[in-house]
């Protein structure tokens, strides 16, 4: 029997890594403390699966600070106001707390996991010397180093330069390097060179073993992502070149209910974070924090049904965007309106007379009602109180949380495509036109650049800070200096936190 233990591990994790603010109330409660396993016989090679499914478990029991943070700096979200968070409402108008909680949490919440993406691979190696199936220890490997990419990605986006670990010792931060951003998003890149051959190769809901779990067009996907922000765009279309040609993936039809219960595991998803009542009004619940994002006041149509706590709200530059688009599904989806919201788009004479359709009460009859910290609330974030298990009653409640999505896919194609890469397996018009297809929307020609960058616009909005990453990306930095915010590309990254500063050497003097 072989065995490998933890216990000095998780005592290094914590002096490395450590909680550094005590907080009054559940707003404030830091993702809690991961554990790893006291011991583990290898032998039983059946068991190989467990240290991914223990990473599987990390990945979907995800801190609710974590995409707030990520998400909150483009020109299609504000913060809501009037709270007891007001470093987070800084931080959408780039004004940043290097003390501020909510960054220690986030850094210690990702780099947990990635820590655990490392023990799993080390675990799955011991599993390897005692199996005769290595071709499935090395599938399990992949897909730890897939959700390993995307975490560090999403990094590297809100910090720039970050630490790559190379096993899972935390204290190796002590003396560890930092990397810049571009060669973290190459090291990202050739990960999933490394993974895209050893992945199952069908959609994620197709998976019977781990419904909804990684696979090769996740790495794809991934790699995708890790190459447009490198400005890589034959690499970008290449890569959803193969998504696309896969054939199996589709946009859901109904753009409203992509957001809702029947969304889950959708075959428009690429990677999602899942979550699950298990169909019980009382008892085992795994779910995200969904109340951060939901209106703090409601008349919901199951009375009962709680609300949330309005910290997060669509902006107004983004609903005038799409007014003049003339959307209606994309925006009825996106946008909660109550009728203090609706009344100040009506200030502006350009917008006074408003569709019919726009109303504080959604397609699924909940009545958003009036409250001071925003005028408008997320709907991709909103689950009507009619799809609640009865029971239940706490806001989003067994909604999945998407992180990407096939709509993404086609419009990174497109955008490549107009930045001078090629295909033959999908035009950029064909791209841009079946997302636009889907919002009721009349087909383009000659599609453009900037053209595609609104429909991203449109398509993604509210969606892990997509928004903002392009236009930092593009240098289109006056689309970010809106409503009094001033943009420009010294404020592209957070500072490290200031917890983190003293413990690891490496990042001191770099704030």
């Amino acid at each position: 029997m072989k065995k490998l233990k933890y216990s000095i591990q998780l005592i290094l994790y914590i002096a490395v890594i450590m909680f550094a603010t005590s907080c009054e109330d559940n707003l404030n409660d830091p993702a809690e403390n991961k554990s790893f396993t006291e011991g583990t016989d290898y032998t039983i090679s059946e068991d190989m699966d467990l240290p991914l499914l223990g990473l599987y478990a990390g990945f979907n029991d995800k801190g609710w600070p974590n995409n707030p943070l990520m998400a909150v700096r483009g020109d299609d979200v504000n913060a809501g106001g009037l709270g007891d968070q007001q470093d987070f409402a800084e931080t959408d108008k780039f004004n940043y707390n290097k003390d501020f909680w909510m960054y220690n949490a986030v850094w210690e919440d990702e780099y947990a996991d990635v820590f655990t993406s490392y023990s799993a691979i080390e675990q799955i190696q011991l599993y390897q010397e005692f199996t005769s199936n290595k071709a499935l220890g090395d599938q399990y490997i992949a897909e730890a180093k897939t959700i390993r990419a995307w975490l560090l990605f999403n990094l590297s986006r809100v910090w720039g330069g970050i630490f790559i670990p190379e096993n899972s010792d935390p204290s190796n931060l002590l003396v560890a390097s930092l990397t810049s951003k571009a060669d973290v998003m190459q090291f990202i890149s050739d990960q999933m060179d490394e993974a895209i051959p050893l992945l199952p190769d069908m959609r994620p809901n197709e998976r019977t073993d781990i419904p909804g779990g990684v696979t090769k067009y996740t790495a794809l996907a991934i790699k995708a992502l890790a190459n447009l922000e490198m400005e890589n765009y034959q690499k970008v279309a290449d890569a959803t070149s193969q998504i696309i040609s896969n054939g199996g993936f589709s946009l859901e039809p109904d753009f409203y209910e992509l957001f809702k219960i029947g969304g889950k595991l959708n075959s428009e998803n690429l990677l999602e974070m899942q979550y699950s009542d298990f169909g019980m009004g009382a008892g085992d619940n795994k779910s995200y924090l969904f109340a951060f994002f939901g209106p703090q006041g409601w008349t919901p149509k199951v009375t009962g049904a709680g609300d949330g706590w309005g910290f997060w709200e669509p902006s107004m530059k983004y609903i005038k965007f799409m007014l003049d688009r003339n959307e209606t599904v994309r925006l009825e989806t996106s946008v909660l309106f109550t009728d203090r919201g609706i009344a100040e788009i009506e200030k502006d004479p350009n917008y006074a007379t408003l569709p019919s359709w726009i109303s504080n009460t959604t397609r699924s009859g909940d009545q958003i009602n009036d409250y001071a910290r925003a005028m408008f609330a997320s709907g991709k974030h909103y689950l009507p109180s009619d799809e609640l298990t009865p029971g239940r009653t706490d806001y989003g409640t067994n909604k999945n949380f998407t992180c990407i999505r096939y709509a993404e896919i086609l419009l990174m194609h497109a955008e490549a495509l107009t930045q001078g890469a090629s295909s033959s397996v999908m035009s950029a018009d064909d791209a841009v036109n079946e997302v636009r297809a889907r919002a009721g929307l009349a087909p383009l020609t000659g599609v453009t650049n900037e053209q595609v960058m609104d429909e991203k616009f449109a398509e993604l909005a509210m969606e892990w800070g997509t928004r903002f990453y392009d236009m930092v990306r593009l240098g289109k930095y006056d689309e970010l200096s809106y409503e009094g915010r001033t943009f420009s590309a010294d404020l592209t990254y957070l500072p490290y936190p200031q917890n983190q500063v003293d413990l690891l050497p490496a990042l001191q003097g770099n704030n």
